[in-house]
Protein backbone atom coordinates (compact mmCIF):
# COMPACT_ATOMS: atom_id res chain seq x y z
CA UNK A 1 0.00 0.00 0.00
CA UNK A 2 2.88 2.23 1.13
CA UNK A 3 4.75 2.01 -1.88
CA UNK A 4 1.62 1.75 -4.42
CA UNK A 5 0.61 5.34 -2.83
CA UNK A 6 4.14 6.46 -3.27
CA UNK A 7 4.39 6.05 -7.25
CA UNK A 8 0.69 6.74 -8.00
CA UNK A 9 0.53 9.80 -5.16
CA UNK A 10 -2.75 11.66 -4.58
CA UNK A 11 -4.64 11.20 -7.67
CA UNK A 12 -4.82 7.38 -6.10
CA UNK A 13 -6.35 8.65 -3.29
CA UNK A 14 -9.11 10.74 -4.72
CA UNK A 15 -9.99 7.25 -6.77
CA UNK A 16 -9.82 5.11 -3.11
CA UNK A 17 -11.81 7.50 -1.48
CA UNK A 18 -14.47 8.06 -4.50
CA UNK A 19 -15.20 4.34 -4.78
CA UNK A 20 -15.06 3.42 -1.18
CA UNK A 21 -17.96 6.66 -0.23
CA UNK A 22 -19.79 5.17 -3.94
CA UNK A 23 -20.18 1.93 -1.86
CA UNK A 24 -17.60 -0.19 -2.98
CA UNK A 25 -16.67 -2.33 0.15
CA UNK A 26 -12.96 -1.35 0.59
CA UNK A 27 -12.07 0.64 3.67
CA UNK A 28 -10.27 4.28 3.33
CA UNK A 29 -9.28 4.10 6.95
CA UNK A 30 -5.58 2.46 6.15
CA UNK A 31 -5.20 4.90 2.59
CA UNK A 32 -5.90 7.76 4.75
CA UNK A 33 -3.76 6.86 7.34
CA UNK A 34 -0.92 5.39 4.63
CA UNK A 35 -1.64 9.09 3.20
CA UNK A 36 -0.71 10.68 6.19
CA UNK A 37 2.56 9.16 6.86
CA UNK A 38 3.83 9.49 3.63
CA UNK A 39 3.11 13.60 4.01
CA UNK A 40 5.13 13.65 7.36
CA UNK A 41 8.04 11.87 5.03
CA UNK A 42 7.70 14.63 2.34
CA UNK A 43 6.47 12.13 -0.32
CA UNK A 44 3.07 13.64 -0.27
CA UNK A 45 1.72 17.15 -0.38
CA UNK A 46 -0.67 17.40 2.58
CA UNK A 47 -3.01 20.33 1.72
CA UNK A 48 -3.38 19.21 -1.23
CA UNK A 49 -3.69 14.89 -0.75
CA UNK A 50 -6.48 16.16 1.85
CA UNK A 51 -8.21 18.14 -0.43
CA UNK A 52 -8.45 15.43 -3.05
CA UNK A 53 -9.91 13.50 -0.66
CA UNK A 54 -12.94 15.58 0.90
CA UNK A 55 -13.72 16.22 -3.70
CA UNK A 56 -13.67 12.26 -4.05
CA UNK A 57 -16.04 12.14 -1.16
CA UNK A 58 -18.27 15.02 -2.24
CA UNK A 59 -18.68 13.82 -5.70
CA UNK A 60 -20.17 10.04 -4.20
CA UNK A 61 -22.26 12.22 -1.86
CA UNK A 62 -23.87 14.01 -4.50
CA UNK A 63 -24.20 11.21 -6.80
CA UNK A 64 -26.19 9.63 -3.62
CA UNK A 65 -28.17 13.15 -2.90
CA UNK A 66 -29.27 13.64 -6.80
CA UNK A 67 -30.22 9.13 -6.68
CA UNK A 68 -32.19 9.80 -3.95
CA UNK A 69 -33.79 13.15 -5.27
CA UNK A 70 -34.70 11.55 -8.85
CA UNK A 71 -35.52 8.16 -7.67
CA UNK A 72 -37.14 8.63 -4.20
CA UNK A 73 -37.19 5.78 -1.85
CA UNK A 74 -36.50 2.65 -4.31
CA UNK A 75 -32.51 3.75 -3.80
CA UNK A 76 -32.65 3.27 -0.24
CA UNK A 77 -34.53 -0.21 -1.08
CA UNK A 78 -31.70 -0.96 -3.15
CA UNK A 79 -29.23 -0.45 -0.48
CA UNK A 80 -31.02 -2.26 1.90
CA UNK A 81 -31.07 -4.95 -0.64
CA UNK A 82 -27.05 -5.09 -1.56
CA UNK A 83 -25.88 -4.40 2.64
CA UNK A 84 -25.02 -6.75 4.56
CA UNK A 85 -27.21 -5.11 7.17
CA UNK A 86 -30.37 -6.05 8.38
CA UNK A 87 -33.11 -3.92 6.75
CA UNK A 88 -33.14 -2.00 9.88
CA UNK A 89 -30.01 -0.32 8.73
CA UNK A 90 -32.47 2.58 6.73
CA UNK A 91 -34.70 3.29 9.91
CA UNK A 92 -31.79 3.71 12.36
CA UNK A 93 -30.42 6.45 9.53
CA UNK A 94 -34.03 7.98 9.46
CA UNK A 95 -34.23 8.19 13.48
CA UNK A 96 -30.54 9.77 13.25
CA UNK A 97 -31.28 12.24 9.73
CA UNK A 98 -34.90 13.00 11.84
CA UNK A 99 -33.43 13.60 15.28
CA UNK A 100 -29.94 15.66 14.20
CA UNK A 101 -30.84 16.82 10.28
CA UNK A 102 -27.96 18.24 8.37
CA UNK A 103 -25.66 18.58 11.51
CA UNK A 104 -25.81 14.81 11.31
CA UNK A 105 -23.55 14.78 7.75
CA UNK A 106 -20.68 15.62 10.19
CA UNK A 107 -20.01 12.76 11.93
CA UNK A 108 -22.22 10.29 9.13
CA UNK A 109 -18.72 9.05 7.88
CA UNK A 110 -18.13 7.79 11.11
CA UNK A 111 -20.99 5.87 11.38
CA UNK A 112 -21.15 2.48 9.29
CA UNK A 113 -23.36 2.32 6.92
CA UNK A 114 -24.50 5.65 7.61
CA UNK A 115 -22.45 7.51 5.23
CA UNK A 116 -24.10 5.88 2.38
CA UNK A 117 -27.35 6.11 3.22
CA UNK A 118 -27.58 9.42 4.73
CA UNK A 119 -27.36 11.27 1.05
CA UNK A 120 -29.65 9.98 -0.66
CA UNK A 121 -32.15 10.22 2.43
CA UNK A 122 -31.08 14.13 2.19
CA UNK A 123 -32.05 14.18 -1.53
CA UNK A 124 -34.82 12.52 -0.82
CA UNK A 125 -36.64 14.76 1.81
CA UNK A 126 -35.98 17.55 -0.33
CA UNK A 127 -32.99 19.25 1.02
CA UNK A 128 -30.91 21.86 -0.47
CA UNK A 129 -28.14 20.78 -2.87
CA UNK A 130 -25.87 24.11 -1.87
CA UNK A 131 -26.51 23.21 1.88
CA UNK A 132 -26.10 19.63 1.31
CA UNK A 133 -22.77 20.28 -0.15
CA UNK A 134 -21.49 22.25 2.57
CA UNK A 135 -22.32 20.36 5.28
CA UNK A 136 -21.15 17.18 3.30
CA UNK A 137 -17.67 18.88 2.90
CA UNK A 138 -17.42 19.67 6.38
CA UNK A 139 -17.72 15.95 7.33
CA UNK A 140 -15.29 14.76 5.05
CA UNK A 141 -12.91 17.14 6.15
CA UNK A 142 -13.41 15.74 9.37
CA UNK A 143 -13.00 12.31 8.50
CA UNK A 144 -10.24 12.55 6.10
CA UNK A 145 -8.83 15.23 8.06
CA UNK A 146 -8.83 12.74 11.42
CA UNK A 147 -7.19 9.61 9.81
CA UNK A 148 -4.28 11.24 8.15
CA UNK A 149 -3.62 14.08 10.48
CA UNK A 150 -2.95 10.36 12.57
CA UNK A 151 -1.54 8.89 9.88
CA UNK A 152 1.12 12.11 9.65
CA UNK A 153 1.51 12.39 13.86
CA UNK A 154 2.79 8.75 13.37
CA UNK A 155 4.48 8.77 10.57
CA UNK A 156 7.87 7.15 11.46
CA UNK A 157 5.85 4.65 13.57
CA UNK A 158 3.88 3.69 10.77
CA UNK A 159 6.55 3.12 8.09
CA UNK A 160 8.48 0.34 10.88
CA UNK A 161 5.40 -1.61 10.98
CA UNK A 162 4.85 -1.04 7.12
CA UNK A 163 7.80 -2.93 7.03
CA UNK A 164 7.34 -5.76 8.94
CA UNK A 165 4.25 -6.34 7.20
CA UNK A 166 6.19 -6.63 3.83
CA UNK A 167 8.56 -8.82 5.52
CA UNK A 168 5.79 -11.73 6.84
CA UNK A 169 3.33 -10.32 3.73
CA UNK A 170 1.93 -13.80 2.90
CA UNK A 171 1.38 -14.16 6.82
CA UNK A 172 -0.36 -10.89 7.12
CA UNK A 173 -2.35 -11.44 3.89
CA UNK A 174 -3.74 -14.92 4.48
CA UNK A 175 -4.47 -13.39 8.19
CA UNK A 176 -6.50 -10.37 6.97
CA UNK A 177 -8.63 -12.64 3.89
CA UNK A 178 -9.49 -15.07 6.67
CA UNK A 179 -11.19 -12.04 8.74
CA UNK A 180 -12.83 -10.54 5.68
CA UNK A 181 -14.29 -14.08 4.91
CA UNK A 182 -15.09 -14.63 8.31
CA UNK A 183 -16.96 -11.29 9.09
CA UNK A 184 -18.85 -11.42 5.31
CA UNK A 185 -20.33 -15.20 6.39
CA UNK A 186 -21.33 -13.90 9.96
CA UNK A 187 -22.84 -10.91 8.91
CA UNK A 188 -24.68 -13.05 5.89
CA UNK A 189 -26.34 -15.12 8.54
CA UNK A 190 -27.46 -12.80 10.59
CA UNK A 191 -28.78 -11.25 7.57
CA UNK A 192 -30.71 -14.53 6.80
CA UNK A 193 -31.56 -15.34 10.47
CA UNK A 194 -33.19 -11.91 10.38
CA UNK A 195 -34.97 -12.14 7.12
CA UNK A 196 -36.31 -15.39 8.35
CA UNK A 197 -37.83 -14.05 11.52
CA UNK A 198 -39.38 -11.69 9.50
CA UNK A 199 -40.82 -13.77 6.93
CA UNK A 200 -42.38 -16.10 10.12
CA UNK A 201 -44.58 -13.32 11.84
CA UNK A 202 -45.72 -11.85 8.53
CA UNK A 203 -49.10 -10.83 7.02
CA UNK A 204 -49.41 -10.16 3.10
CA UNK A 205 -51.35 -6.90 2.50
CA UNK A 206 -53.84 -9.10 0.81
CA UNK A 207 -54.79 -11.40 3.97
CA UNK A 208 -54.85 -8.24 6.22
CA UNK A 209 -57.67 -6.25 3.70
CA UNK A 210 -59.49 -9.66 3.47
CA UNK A 211 -59.34 -9.41 7.27
CA UNK A 212 -60.80 -5.85 7.66
CA UNK A 213 -62.88 -6.64 5.20
CA UNK A 214 -64.74 -9.06 7.11
CA UNK A 215 -65.15 -7.01 10.47
CA UNK A 216 -62.66 -9.00 12.49
CA UNK A 217 -61.12 -7.61 15.53
CA UNK A 218 -57.82 -6.32 13.79
CA UNK A 219 -55.60 -2.89 15.69
CA UNK A 220 -53.55 -1.96 12.66
CA UNK A 221 -50.29 0.43 14.03
CA UNK A 222 -48.70 2.67 11.60
CA UNK A 223 -44.66 3.03 12.57
CA UNK A 224 -43.26 5.09 9.97
CA UNK A 225 -41.30 8.14 10.16
CA UNK A 226 -42.50 11.26 9.71
CA UNK A 227 -40.35 11.09 6.46
CA UNK A 228 -42.00 8.27 5.53
CA UNK A 229 -45.09 10.16 5.36
CA UNK A 230 -43.88 13.05 3.32
CA UNK A 231 -42.61 10.57 0.76
CA UNK A 232 -45.94 8.96 0.88
CA UNK A 233 -48.38 10.51 2.30
CA UNK A 234 -51.26 7.54 2.49
CA UNK A 235 -52.38 5.42 5.61
CA UNK A 236 -54.48 2.37 5.69
CA UNK A 237 -58.05 3.48 6.90
CA UNK A 238 -58.58 2.91 10.65
CA UNK A 239 -54.80 2.77 11.37
CA UNK A 240 -52.86 3.99 14.50
CA UNK A 241 -50.21 6.34 13.52
CA UNK A 242 -47.30 6.03 16.17
CA UNK A 243 -43.68 7.60 14.98
CA UNK A 244 -40.70 5.42 16.22
CA UNK A 245 -39.73 8.22 18.28
CA UNK A 246 -42.76 7.96 20.40
CA UNK A 247 -42.85 4.17 20.95
CA UNK A 248 -38.92 5.01 22.36
CA UNK A 249 -40.09 8.02 24.50
CA UNK A 250 -43.36 6.18 25.45
CA UNK A 251 -44.67 2.87 24.45
CA UNK A 252 -48.56 3.55 24.62
CA UNK A 253 -50.86 1.04 26.20
CA UNK A 254 -52.79 -1.07 23.57
CA UNK A 255 -55.27 -3.66 24.93
CA UNK A 256 -54.59 -6.91 22.95
CA UNK A 257 -58.06 -8.14 22.05
CA UNK A 258 -57.56 -8.97 18.70
CA UNK A 259 -54.89 -9.13 16.73
CA UNK A 260 -52.12 -6.54 15.90
CA UNK A 261 -50.74 -5.72 12.50
CA UNK A 262 -47.64 -2.93 12.69
CA UNK A 263 -46.54 -1.95 9.21
CA UNK A 264 -43.82 0.62 8.54
CA UNK A 265 -41.94 1.45 4.31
Amino acid sequence: MVEFLFRHGELVLFVYVLADQLGVPIPAAPVLLTAGGLAAAGKLNLPLALGLAIVGSLLADLAWFMAGRLRGHRVLGLLCRVSLEPDSCVRRTEMIFLRYGLRSLLVSKFIPGFSTIAPPLAGIVGVGIARFALYSAGGAFLWAGLWMGIGHAVGDALGRVSAHINHFGALVGTTIGLTVVAYVAFKWLQRRRFLYQLRVSRIEPAELKRKLDAGENVLVVDVRTSLDIQRAPYMIPGAVWLTPEELERRPPKIARTGEIVVYCS
